[in-house]
């Protein structure tokens, strides 16, 4: 009788243990593991379109160092810990979440905007208008070194929201290669000269060298224009202007018409246009004797006695 026991012991056991099994094995058959799509770039056609990543803006013409032109078109990835970084210089730069998590990350940190210059020298990239981050936008700056070949080295975030990227090329190896002098063509080239020029004599404050070597940086493309807004305002102004213009000719118009009716009426009582009200003829001048200073009057003094 025990003997029996035990085996019905054990073979209940075994039974449930297979049970458990089966129902771990088929809840885990029917289990989704969600991962996001590796949408590298912005816009990738094998993706869905709802699955593409949204830019807010449009990236600025391709501008600076004529030879740094030959990286755009091109895209440098790197993977750092569980995160996969696209740099396309010119256009943009993305970061893609490398996890199972079913809301990982994949969004854009910049688009290219505009260069950061100082000392004469080319010495970054922005990329900017990036994905929302709380009340602001993710941006980018783009900081390029020398190597033997051209590669996405490193990024970091040294605050939030705001990325460091290191871009390391041959492109950039030369001392002159970041140069802006040589990067502008001869009509921006003697605005800068003029600009020195003028501020060697005195005739600007460094305010207004800055100024206009900011104008001649914005027309060279290496700068975001700032004139946009001026330029809204110069068509408001000339808008009230015109405007103005247009009522003051009305005005005459209608003072015009006024005179012409005013001129029938007289006419119609046999009332002299030219006659005052006063009997005389508007364009009689009665004469005046006009006296300078005094000097007559002493004259005629003298004649008296």
């Amino acid at each position: 009788m025990y003997c029996f026991f035990n085996f019905l012991y054990h073979l209940v056991l075994v039974i449930m243990v297979c049970f458990s099994i089966f129902v771990n094995h088929g809840f885990a058959g029917k289990m989704k593991i969600v991962e996001a799509p590796n949408t590298f770039g912005i816009n990738n056609n094998l993706l869905a379109q709802g699955s593409r990543l949204q830019p807010k803006a449009i990236a600025s013409p391709v501008s600076g160092p004529a030879h740094l032109a030959r990286l755009a078109g091109r895209c440098f990835s790197l993977t750092e810990s569980l995160y996969r970084y696209e740099l396309c210089p010119f256009h943009n730069i993305t970061q893609h979440e490398q996890s199972f998590r079913w809301n990982a990350y994949s969004g854009i940190l910049g688009i290219w905007h505009e260069w950061e210059i100082a000392n004469n020298s080319f010495t970054g990239m922005w990329m900017r208008d990036g994905d929302t981050c709380g009340t602001r936008n993710r941006q980018a700056k783009v900081i390029f070194t020398c190597s033997s070949q051209s590669k996405l080295a490193q990024v970091s975030e040294p605050s939030t929201c705001m990325y460091s990227v290191t871009f390391e090329t041959p492109l950039v190896c030369h001392p002159h290669s970041l140069l802006v002098y040589p990067s502008l063509n001869e009509k921006l080239q003697k605005d800068w000269d003029d600009a020195e020029q003028a501020r060697y004599e005195g005739l600007i404050t460094e305010q207004g060298y800055n100024n206009l070597l900011r104008d001649v940086f914005e027309d060279g493309g290496f700068l975001k224009s700032q004139k946009v807004k001026q330029t809204v305002s110069k068509v408001q102004v000339e808008t009230e202007v015109h405007d103005s213009l247009q009522k003051c000719n009305e005005d005459v118009r209608n003072q015009r018409e006024e005179i012409a009716r005013l001129k029938e009426l007289l006419t119609l009582h046999n009332i002299p246009i030219g006659t005052k009200p006063d009997g005389t003829k508007g364009g009689e001048t009665p004469t005046v004797t006009q006296h300078l200073r005094g000097d007559v009057g002493l004259f005629e003094l003298s004649d008296q006695n």
